[in-house]
């Protein structure tokens, strides 16, 4: 807040408009500085005689200005206006001093004065003569008087306490009655003006003969105090004065002096005592000392004049008063503490403490008062607003002065606060819950949510936006959506409880605010189950074609456990709890089925009676409202033996109420398998002429270089040439986890195998891909003598014999065996190698490693010096000498090798037929 003061000065009577002064200038303002600011001039009286022109920034006259009507005989008599500009606010003092002219001449009371003088008056005496008044001040204002003729008496020009003249009339020269008993003189008062004024009064004289003593007061000057506002007839003083004469001419009246007019309304005077008494209403206010010229005057006429002089004693008889100069209505909640809300002008007329005020307003407020300037203060917050806990003050501003007893004045404001958006929305929860039924029709409302917002208007009109996250890789708007005025959240589409079980949401709440603010909600939508699903039967499985039956012994007892029919319900909590019930039965009197497990016992001891073919339905229905059921049939066999159920399996007529469904999955199964058929022909195919190709490629560099068997994992790889020929290379590939033990034969490779001769130099022809091909079309060399293997260099442990369970080739050695004698030396060898890991020695493990087209002897490593089995830590190495041997033999023969190629893919062989055995074996392995 900004503050500054100047003074004007201009005469009075000047015409309306007229130029006073040039606040823009004066003050350093700009003209636009008063129109952005609402500047305007505030007067502590309702007249506005200076007005504000805020085009130019001037000051001009608005009214007529009668000095005299405004400060009568104030001096000087000025103009106090204020000037108030607003954003920030500033306020400017301006003084305008208006200047006296000399538009009054001097005026007399009465137009005749009539004085009766005896003509024993001694010269010297003194008559008083009525004041001339004029409003005007200064020079303009009474300056002198002058009395013609002057033959008898002189006037003597006397100034007052205040500055005011008066004249007495002083007789110079004795009268003579007889010589002229009336004299008439004429007084004239003169202004000090350019040019000056005057007026007159008449002075008649008539002469009277006798009493030549006039009353004399008791003192020249009598003084008394009176305290303002005191009652009608309270006695001030009593002014005496005495006459030397007798009778009638020694009677004294006394009155005042008929100058004294302005006091005569106020006091009064007993002319037979001189008691003077309050007579009207006293302000101290108005004046603060009377002066009052008192008169005695003898029955003869001769008089004496006095002066009184009262002062007036204030008293705290008046309150302040309080005036609003400015007040901001509405503020914001955000405004900064020190921030003027009103600019108050508080003033009290009495003086001294009595005018000494204090203001204050009412305590616990957000808001203070301070003194700005001289009667004004400025009424400005004091902590930071909050529209949401109180949205509107009432402030009581008091007003007290100092006085003895005290007087207060009260003004209440209302002082409203506009809203500011600084509340974010609340939802009534920090989360919801919702629950909807599956198989919902698209659109239904599903829940509704609810947001406050402790501000008003456009700041509390609120939104509600759903925001997009991820369910199941689909934005949630795909679910769910929210009407942005209510709030209400609506399923997009239909929900399956076995597919989504449960939806979590966002949804936001943003209000209309500049800036909006918005706050989030979780809400989780739980999908309620229909019993929409029917039981779904896991065991046992219809059959298609072939059919499947239990098997009860004739011995079972009463409970024997025939069978359990487990089913399962996709849907959750009653709708999937299923029970058990035996719909059918050959015999209901034999089996019972459990409600809770689906167990079907026996209900009695079963007799030869009974029959060999049982066939059971039974219902599977769950708890829903309502239940769905699925059926299943149960075939049971009563009998001891495997071949009694053999001889009646093929009477079990099968139930021909096939599904419609079964052909069309039987005509996609035929068309997937001819597909896959086309393929694999195509891949084989594609695969013969890649090899072909290599072939050609290796034929044409002459290359040299083994192919690196390649090894499953955690498998053991044995390679045996024991029973079988040279030129059919078998795998056994075993685990060494026992829970994915496996039996695997391989057809021969098809790449070209190596030559057993002396020389070593040749290759035999590429074989073709036949396991079952015999001598006569393949030729086979005699094999060398040093790879000869003895019997104890057999598959199998080290000096070990076959075991004598392994079948034996009828055919010469090495002649290829049978198909059943093959698949028992490869049984018997997968046997070997668990046990061979720590006990295999040098020499005791045949070859299995396949060789690439044109590989020579010399070039063939010893794998039976280092054999390593996958999944095993054993590393089985031959004697030092011969594998330094085989070393340096290899280094003087190998040439320089070419990069390795990728090994061949391995092809598997076709399985060896089943013997009698492997049949048995394998149906009671199906069968466990």
């Amino acid at each position: 807040m900004a503050s500054a003061q100047i003074r004007y000065s201009i005469p009075e009577e000047m015409p309306k408009g007229s130029f006073v002064g040039n606040i823009v200038q004066d003050l350093g303002l700009e003209v636009k500085r008063l129109k952005s600011g609402r500047a305007r001039i505030f007067t502590e009286d309702s007249r506005e005689y200076i007005g504000l022109n805020s085009e130019k920034g001037t000051l001009v006259v608005n009214e007529r200005i009668d000095r005299e009507e405004l400060c009568a005989q104030m001096s000087p008599c000025s103009l106090h206006l204020q000037i108030i500009i607003e954003n920030p606010m500033e306020l400017h003092r301006v003084n305008v001093e208006i200047l006296d002219i000399n538009d009054n001449a001097p005026v007399f009371a009465r137009k005749e004065i009539h004085f009766h003088i005896n003509e024993f008056t001694v010269s010297g005496a003194r008559f008083s003569l009525d004041s001339a008044e004029d409003p005007d001040v200064g020079v303009n204002t009474l300056q002198t008087y002058t009395l013609n003729p002057t033959d008898h008496f002189k006037l003597k020009i006397l100034s007052r306490l205040d500055g005011t003249k008066y004249v007495e009339m002083v007789l110079q020269t004795a009268l003579d009655r007889e010589k002229q008993e009336q004299h008439k003189l004429i007084l004239t008062a003169y202004d000090g003006g350019s040019p000056k004024k005057s007026g007159t009064v008449n002075i008649n004289i008539a002469v009277l003969d006798g009493n030549d003593n006039a009353p004399v007061f008791s003192h020249a000057m009598y003084k008394a105090s009176l305290a303002e506002n005191s009652l009608k007839g309270t006695v001030i003083l009593t002014v005496t004065a005495t006459d030397a004469d007798k009778g009638t001419n020694g009677e004294v009246i006394y009155s005042f002096s008929h100058g004294a007019d302005r006091t005569s309304d106020l006091f009064n005077i007993n002319p037979d005592t001189g008691e003077i008494t309050v007579d009207g209403a006293i302000d101290f206010e108005k004046s603060k000392q009377y002066e009052i010229n008192v008169d005695a005057t003898d029955k003869g006429g001769l008089t004496d004049s006095s002066k009184v002089l009262i002062d007036i004693i204030d008293v705290n008889d008046n309150a302040p008063v309080i005036t609003i100069m400015s007040f901001s209505n509405p503020i914001p909640e955000d405004s900064a503490p020190e921030t003027v809300i009103a600019m108050i002008n508080i003033k009290d007329s009495d003086s001294g403490k009595n005018g000494q005020v204090r203001c204050s307003i009412n305590p616990n407020l957000p808001f203070r008062i301070k003194l700005t300037s001289t009667n004004v203060y400025t009424l400005v917050t004091d902590e930071v607003l909050d529209r949401e806990k109180v949205s509107e003050y009432n402030i009581t501003i008091t007003a007290t002065d100092e006085g003895s007893p005290p007087y207060s004045t009260n003004k209440t404001v209302a002082l409203r606060i506009s809203d500011v958006n600084d509340n974010a929305p609340l939802f009534e929860q920090q989360s919801y819950t919702a629950y909807v039924q599956e198989n919902n029709a698209p659109g239904v409302s599903i829940f509704s949510v609810s947001a406050k917002d402790n501000d008003s208007g456009n700041n509390a009109r609120l939104s509600y936006f759903l925001e997009d996250n991820q369910i199941n890789g689909v934005t949630s708007s795909m679910y769910i959506s929210v009407n942005a005025e209510t709030g209400i959240v609506y399923a997009v589409r239909s929900f399956d409880y076995e597919q989504i079980k449960e939806l979590q949401i966002r949804l936001k709440a943003q209000d209309a605010g500049s800036p909006p603010l918005s706050s989030n909600v979780t809400v989780t939508i739980l999908i309620k189950d229909q019993n929409d699903n029917a039981p779904q039967i896991l065991y046992p499985v219809q059959p298609g074609g072939s059919l499947v039956a239990e098997i009860v012994p004739r011995s079972a007892e009463v409970g024997y456990l025939v069978t359990k029919v487990v089913a399962v319900d996709v849907d959750s909590g009653q709708n999937a709890w299923l029970s058990y019930k035996l719909l059918k039965a050959t015999d209901r009197a034999l089996f019972e089925v459990g409600a809770q497990n689906g167990e079907v016992r026996t209900l009695r001891q079963v007799t030869d009676k009974d029959a060999v073919k049982q066939k059971l339905t039974v219902v599977v229905e769950d708890n829903g409202q309502p239940s769905r059921s699925a059926t299943v049939n149960v075939n049971v066999a009563v009998a001891d033996s495997f071949p009694e159920v053999l001889s009646e399996f093929t009477d079990f007529t099968q139930d021909k109420d096939y599904n419609d469904s079964l052909t069309f999955y039987l005509v996609l199964a035929l068309a997937v398998v001819s597909f896959l058929f086309i393929v694999c022909i195509i891949a084989i195919l594609s695969v013969k002429c890649y090899r072909w190709r290599q072939e050609r490629l290796f034929y044409k560099s002459n290359g040299n270089l083994p192919v690196i068997p390649y090894y499953p994992p955690l498998y053991a790889d044995v390679g045996g040439t024991g029973t079988l020929q040279h030129m059919y290379n078998y795998e056994l590939c075993r685990t060494t986890d026992s829970r994915k033990s496996d039996l695997k034969s391989v057809r021969p490779y098809s790449e070209s195998l190596i030559s057993l001769d002396a020389s070593g130099a040749q290759t035999l022809p590429h074989l073709q891909e036949n396991c079952g091909m015999d001598d006569s079309e393949n030729p086979q060399k005699p094999p060398n003598t040093d790879w000869r293997f003895s019997q104890n260099q057999r598959p199998g442990t080290s000096g070990a014999a076959p075991p004598p369970e392994a079948a034996v080739g009828t055919g010469p050695w090495p002649n290829p065996p049978t198909e059943a004698e093959q698949l028992q030396a490869l049984m018997a060898a997968a046997n070997e190698v668990s046990e061979a890991t720590a006990t295999l020695g040098p020499g005791t493990m045949g070859l299995s490693t396949r060789y690439s087209p044109q590989f020579t002897l010399q070039h063939v490593p010893d794998y039976r010096q280092n054999v390593y089995i996958p999944g095993s830590t054993a590393t089985l190495t031959a004697n030092q000498q011969q594998q330094q041997q085989q070393q340096q033999q290899q280094q003087q023969q190998m040439p320089p090798q070419p990069a390795l190629p990728q090994p061949p893919q391995q092809v598997e062989a076709p399985k060896a037929a089943q013997t009698p055995a492997s049949k048995k074996k394998s149906a009671k392995k199906d069968k466990k």
